[in-house]
């Protein structure tokens, strides 16, 4: 599987090596830094060289990669590397040079917990929390508490231990959106899609068992059901929406999913990752904008943008930015607006209309224009990028999901309150013009 792990700073300074198998000389490293560290024009994130693969991942200011010398599942590999991101941030605030200089015996012993023989083990922070601390924090653990980790750690149910307790017993639930939208010229919609995740943060005592509902008609794929892949013009049920490519949590019982479609989990203690999805049809389009420009001549452009707010007049939207386009030989620009403020920014070729709070149902208005340089003796035609938008928008959800219902369940019947929060924020969002 996983031969070597190693982590190099910008420079190609090798930060930490941890060798799994045989077969792999030191010198390995110098060949990561002279073909892809020193190398600008390589992008991939996969190099194999004769019959060794490097994977890497840049975060921050450092390289994490892993070499193998076998066939192996290059998305294992990656996910891999992911946690090893997630577990820095756990345990260091973040990940990067200053924290892995500071930490190299704490990274070690992770590392010799996390892989064994090249091949993953338990990654769950909570779990190696418990055994694996800092110096300033590390204490004996007595006999029961070695054999309760024992069994965390290669039982079942590795994310979570039973002897949790909170004096309220509280689950946060967050449904995030990113709506991406390509419109065209004409006003005519060529790709509206949304690409959702689910974050919980569960602060719950014991072991609850927790059943989770969406007005959703899920589209997953199973070999041998034909019922299982409806036509996709299909309308769904009314006030149900349709999610498709949903990946779930470790903790989500999957057979019981695939008998009844419910889902029903043991969470983890604190904040993961319940389940993404992605959505492509009925796509509620938070905002229109109407884009008009007029070039006059090889001196002067003309704009006339409307940015209209579609959903309802108690909902609004914060940070919105609009990034419209300019040609490359702007010499100033002038603009007027009915809402925030526009100002040109030359190193970006744009003009960036920024409204703090947009509420719903509000429509407001750009105008400007660009004075061009004519003195240039080699005129291109301009390529007119899209323009492109920015913004968040509370209790609004793109693809229509709801969460209809939470039941937690636990042997001492406690009580439990839950909190839902919908987010919409603006993925790939441009109009073309």
């Amino acid at each position: 599987m996983i031969s070597a792990i190693l982590l190099y700073n910008q420079k190609g300074e090798v930060l930490i090596s941890r060798l799994y198998r045989d077969g792999l000389r030191r010198s390995i490293s110098d060949l990561f830094r002279i073909q892809v560290i020193s190398n600008t024009d390589v992008r991939s994130p996969v190099l194999t060289l004769g019959t060794t693969t490097f994977c890497h991942v840049k975060h921050e200011n450092i390289y994490l990669v892993a070499v193998s010398r076998q066939n192996a599942d290059v998305a294992l590999i990656f996910e891999f590397l992911y946690k090893l991101v997630a577990l820095g941030r756990a345990y260091f605030g973040k990940l990067d040079e200053e924290a892995v200089k500071n930490n190299f015996t704490l990274i070690y012993e992770l590392l010799d917990e996390v892989m064994d023989f090249g091949y993953p083990q338990n990654t769950e922070t909570d779990t190696l929390k418990m055994y694996i601390m800092t110096e300033g924090v590390r204490s004996e653990i007595r006999a029961e508490e070695s054999s309760k980790i024992t069994m965390q750690a290669t039982g079942a149910m590795s994310w979570r231990r039973d002897d949790i307790k909170y004096r309220r017993n509280e689950v946060f639930v967050d449904v995030f959106e990113d709506v991406n939208l390509l419109m065209s010229a004409t006003g005519t919609v060529l790709r509206a899609d949304v690409a959702g995740q689910i974050i919980l943060r569960a602060f719950l005592s014991g072991m609850p068992e927790c059943k989770f509902g969406l007005n959703d008609r899920l589209l997953i794929d199973k070999p041998g059901d034909a019922i299982s892949k409806p036509n996709k013009s299909a309308k769904a049920a009314a006030g149900s929406v349709t999610l498709e490519d949903c990946q779930f949590h470790q903790c989500v019982r999957l057979g019981r999913f695939d008998a009844d479609r419910t889902i029903s989990f043991i969470p983890p203690d604190g904040e993961f990752e319940l389940m993404k999805y992605r959505a492509t049809e009925n796509i509620n389009l938070p905002f229109r904008v109407h884009v008009l420009v007029n070039e006059i001549g090889r001196t002067k452009v003309e704009y006339q943008v409307a940015v209209k707010a579609t959903f309802g007049v108690k909902l609004f939207a914060t940070n919105v930015l609009l990034k419209i386009p300019t040609p490359l030989n702007t010499a100033s620009v002038n603009t007027h607006v009915t809402q925030g403020k526009a100002k040109y920014e030359p190193s970006e070729n744009a003009i960036n209309w920024k409204i703090a709070r947009f509420t719903g149902g509000s429509e407001y208005v750009f105008s400007g224009e660009a004075e061009l340089l004519s003195s240039m003796t080699k005129y291109k035609t301009w390529s007119r990028p899209p323009v492109a938008m920015q913004f968040s928008v509370m209790m609004f959800t793109s693809s229509g999901l709801l969460v209809r219902y939470l039941k937690v369940f636990e042997k001492s019947n406690y009580s439990s309150v839950k909190w839902v929060r919908y987010v919409v924020r603006a993925g790939s969002y441009e109009i073309r013009f």
